[in-house]
Protein backbone atom coordinates (compact mmCIF):
# COMPACT_ATOMS: atom_id res chain seq x y z
CA UNK A 1 0.00 0.00 0.00
CA UNK A 2 2.81 2.37 0.91
CA UNK A 3 4.52 1.80 -2.47
CA UNK A 4 1.26 2.59 -4.25
CA UNK A 5 0.94 5.91 -2.44
CA UNK A 6 4.53 6.80 -3.30
CA UNK A 7 3.92 6.07 -7.00
CA UNK A 8 0.68 8.06 -6.93
CA UNK A 9 2.46 11.00 -5.27
CA UNK A 10 5.24 10.92 -7.85
CA UNK A 11 2.63 10.85 -10.63
CA UNK A 12 0.85 13.89 -9.23
CA UNK A 13 4.13 15.81 -8.91
CA UNK A 14 5.06 14.98 -12.52
CA UNK A 15 1.65 16.14 -13.75
CA UNK A 16 2.01 19.42 -11.85
CA UNK A 17 5.46 19.97 -13.36
CA UNK A 18 4.06 19.32 -16.85
CA UNK A 19 1.17 21.73 -16.37
CA UNK A 20 3.51 24.41 -15.02
CA UNK A 21 5.83 23.91 -18.01
CA UNK A 22 2.95 24.37 -20.45
CA UNK A 23 1.86 27.50 -18.61
CA UNK A 24 5.35 29.00 -18.84
CA UNK A 25 5.55 28.14 -22.55
CA UNK A 26 2.18 29.81 -23.25
CA UNK A 27 3.29 32.89 -21.31
CA UNK A 28 6.48 33.11 -23.38
CA UNK A 29 4.55 32.80 -26.66
CA UNK A 30 2.11 35.51 -25.63
CA UNK A 31 4.82 37.86 -24.34
CA UNK A 32 7.04 37.49 -27.41
CA UNK A 33 4.15 37.93 -29.85
CA UNK A 34 2.98 41.41 -28.79
CA UNK A 35 5.71 43.20 -30.79
CA UNK A 36 5.13 41.37 -34.08
CA UNK A 37 1.34 41.72 -33.69
CA UNK A 38 1.69 45.50 -33.22
CA UNK A 39 4.09 45.72 -36.16
CA UNK A 40 1.72 43.77 -38.45
CA UNK A 41 -1.22 46.01 -37.54
CA UNK A 42 0.87 49.17 -37.93
CA UNK A 43 2.14 48.17 -41.40
CA UNK A 44 -1.35 47.18 -42.54
CA UNK A 45 -2.93 50.42 -41.35
CA UNK A 46 -0.12 52.56 -42.77
CA UNK A 47 -0.70 50.96 -46.18
CA UNK A 48 -4.45 51.57 -45.93
CA UNK A 49 -3.92 55.24 -45.05
CA UNK A 50 -1.40 55.66 -47.90
CA UNK A 51 -3.83 54.02 -50.35
CA UNK A 52 -1.58 51.02 -51.01
CA UNK A 53 -4.47 48.57 -50.87
CA UNK A 54 -2.58 45.88 -52.81
CA UNK A 55 0.07 45.58 -50.10
CA UNK A 56 -2.56 45.85 -47.36
CA UNK A 57 -4.54 43.05 -49.03
CA UNK A 58 -1.40 40.89 -48.98
CA UNK A 59 -1.36 41.19 -45.17
CA UNK A 60 -4.83 39.66 -44.80
CA UNK A 61 -5.26 36.10 -43.53
CA UNK A 62 -6.50 33.35 -45.86
CA UNK A 63 -10.06 33.54 -44.47
CA UNK A 64 -10.25 37.29 -45.14
CA UNK A 65 -8.84 36.84 -48.65
CA UNK A 66 -11.55 34.23 -49.30
CA UNK A 67 -14.17 36.76 -48.23
CA UNK A 68 -12.72 39.67 -50.23
CA UNK A 69 -11.26 39.73 -53.71
CA UNK A 70 -8.41 42.22 -54.07
CA UNK A 71 -10.67 44.55 -56.08
CA UNK A 72 -13.51 44.19 -53.60
CA UNK A 73 -11.15 44.95 -50.71
CA UNK A 74 -9.81 48.03 -52.49
CA UNK A 75 -13.35 49.26 -53.18
CA UNK A 76 -14.37 48.66 -49.54
CA UNK A 77 -11.32 50.51 -48.17
CA UNK A 78 -11.91 53.46 -50.53
CA UNK A 79 -15.60 53.76 -49.64
CA UNK A 80 -16.19 57.11 -47.91
CA UNK A 81 -15.49 58.10 -45.28
CA UNK A 82 -11.99 56.72 -45.84
CA UNK A 83 -9.47 56.14 -43.06
CA UNK A 84 -7.10 59.13 -42.93
CA UNK A 85 -5.18 58.37 -39.72
CA UNK A 86 -4.96 55.80 -36.96
CA UNK A 87 -3.53 55.25 -33.53
CA UNK A 88 -2.78 51.91 -31.92
CA UNK A 89 -4.37 52.06 -28.47
CA UNK A 90 -3.71 48.57 -27.12
CA UNK A 91 -2.23 45.22 -28.13
CA UNK A 92 -3.07 41.94 -26.46
CA UNK A 93 -2.18 38.36 -27.28
CA UNK A 94 -3.90 35.29 -25.92
CA UNK A 95 -3.82 31.64 -26.81
CA UNK A 96 -6.89 29.90 -28.09
CA UNK A 97 -6.71 26.16 -28.65
CA UNK A 98 -2.94 26.39 -28.29
CA UNK A 99 -2.66 29.01 -31.07
CA UNK A 100 -1.71 32.61 -30.37
CA UNK A 101 -4.36 35.17 -31.26
CA UNK A 102 -3.68 38.91 -31.30
CA UNK A 103 -6.13 41.73 -30.81
CA UNK A 104 -5.14 45.31 -31.60
CA UNK A 105 -7.42 48.12 -30.45
CA UNK A 106 -7.14 51.03 -32.86
CA UNK A 107 -8.54 54.54 -33.04
CA UNK A 108 -9.41 55.33 -36.66
CA UNK A 109 -9.85 58.87 -37.92
CA UNK A 110 -12.05 59.08 -41.00
CA UNK A 111 -11.89 61.65 -43.80
CA UNK A 112 -15.05 63.18 -42.32
CA UNK A 113 -13.12 63.98 -39.14
CA UNK A 114 -15.02 61.46 -37.05
CA UNK A 115 -13.06 58.97 -34.96
CA UNK A 116 -14.02 55.48 -33.97
CA UNK A 117 -12.42 52.70 -32.01
CA UNK A 118 -12.17 49.26 -33.60
CA UNK A 119 -10.60 45.90 -32.83
CA UNK A 120 -8.20 44.50 -35.39
CA UNK A 121 -7.81 40.71 -35.07
CA UNK A 122 -4.36 39.37 -35.95
CA UNK A 123 -3.64 35.64 -36.34
CA UNK A 124 -0.54 33.59 -36.82
CA UNK A 125 -0.51 31.99 -40.26
CA UNK A 126 2.21 30.53 -42.48
CA UNK A 127 4.95 31.48 -40.02
CA UNK A 128 3.91 35.14 -39.79
CA UNK A 129 1.13 37.37 -38.51
CA UNK A 130 -1.84 38.40 -40.64
CA UNK A 131 -4.82 40.70 -40.17
CA UNK A 132 -8.07 38.73 -40.10
CA UNK A 133 -11.77 39.55 -40.02
CA UNK A 134 -13.27 42.91 -41.02
CA UNK A 135 -10.51 45.29 -40.00
CA UNK A 136 -12.04 48.63 -40.98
Amino acid sequence: MRAGLVFAGVGVVLCCIGVAGLGVRNLQVVTQAAGPVRETADEFLREVVLGDTGRAYGRLCADARKKWSEGGFESWVRTPPEVRDYEIVDVSVTTEGGRPLGKVVIELTRASGLSEQRELPVVQEDGGWRVCGDPL
